[in-house]
């Protein structure tokens, strides 16, 4: 009879935690190979222009060779006393109203009419509701500028003048008392279609039977929206608020290239317009940096502010 042999396997504790050790090296060397990459970018695109932009802001420079000519606060006195900056704040905060008392609330009803509503033809009606969205914001603002346009065969003032007797063309984008609401019109057009969607998108993560169960119960239709859609939207709503005032604050393009550089007479300039108006085309480096690091304050006081006040319980649900 042959003698049984037995294997001593190597699983004493010193193997085992070498073992543990290699397993965590991997694991670390695998999540710094991920994450390194997008932290050097971030580094160098998003906190290395923040810390220049500050640093440059405490200059009078025009963008050639190195700072010297410094300032300290100057850049910053001459901005907050600067009449036209204060017209570009004012314009900034008001497309921010606008937007959230307006157009948002304009998505929202579209939103629960294509979703909720019985509307024929809701798909057709949601994409041409969303086409605006799809166009860049140059093509959108040479198509408003023809629109828009004061000579009388543009298109806004012949069909105006079409049913309207002895109408007289108007100039909509001359009129320093009414461009920046007809800018926000124009933000609205284009903007609005996004919002609709995300509205949409969160009508879709909402059970119907809640709705059929509470009008069983008695509730009308406004109470339904009331009490119940409403407060389970309030997650989407939540973020569509905190998207529009990010927006307001950083719109460039089309309000430059609609309002022809923030006219007339820089009633229409915003922050971002401003920003490249006086800092860049001037340049005037030092002076544009310190509205980018202005801008850069607002932005970031409400990010942060919004996130931890308002967004806090959402974000909490999405970590768990």
């Amino acid at each position: 009879m042959s003698a049984i042999r037995f294997r001593v396997l190597p699983t004493t504790y010193q193997q085992a935690e070498r073992d543990r050790r290699r397993r965590q090296w991997n694991k670390t060397l695998l999540i710094t190979a991920f994450t390194l990459p997008g932290m050097v970018l971030f580094f160098l695109f998003v906190l290395m222009p923040i810390v220049q932009s500050g640093y440059y802001s405490l200059y009078d420079w025009d963008g050639f060779g190195p700072p010297v000519d410094f300032i300290a606060f100057g850049n910053y006195e001459r901005l907050f006393s600067h009449s036209i900056f204060q017209t570009a704040v004012v314009n900034s905060f008001t497309i921010m109203t606008l937007s959230l008392v307006i157009q948002l609330p304009m998505a929202l009803a579209l939103a629960l009419l294509v979703g909720r509503g019985n509307l024929r033809g809701k798909k057709i009606f949601r994409t041409i509701l969303f086409v605006p969205y799809v166009f860049s914001e140059v093509i959108t603002a040479i198509i408003w500028r023809y629109v828009l346009s004061p000579d009388e065969g543009a298109l806004l003032n012949a069909v105006l003048g079409a049913i309207i007797p002895d109408f007289r063309p108007v100039g909509w984008l001359a009129d320093r008392n009414t461009v920046i609401f007809v800018l926000f019109a124009v933000l609205t057009w284009k903007y609005f279609g996004f919002h609709m969607i995300l509205y949409m998108a969160g009508l879709q993560g909402i059970p119907k039977d809640l709705e059929e169960a509470a009008r069983v119960d008695g509730a009308n239709a406004l109470e339904v929206l009331r009490f119940v859609t409403l407060p389970l939207l309030g997650s989407t709503i939540r973020l569509t608020i905190f998207l529009s005032v990010l927006g307001a604050f950083q719109q460039f393009v089309l309000a430059w290239v609609l309002t022809n550089q923030g006219g007339p007479a820089n009633s229409s300039q915003l922050i971002a317009t401003y920003l490249y108006k006086y800092g860049i085309q001037l340049t005037k480096l030092g002076y544009g940096s310190a509205v980018a690091v202005v801008l850069f304050c607002i932005t970031f006081t409400f990010s942060l502010g919004y996130q931890r006040i308002v967004m806090r319980q959402d974000n909490a649900t999405g970590r768990a």
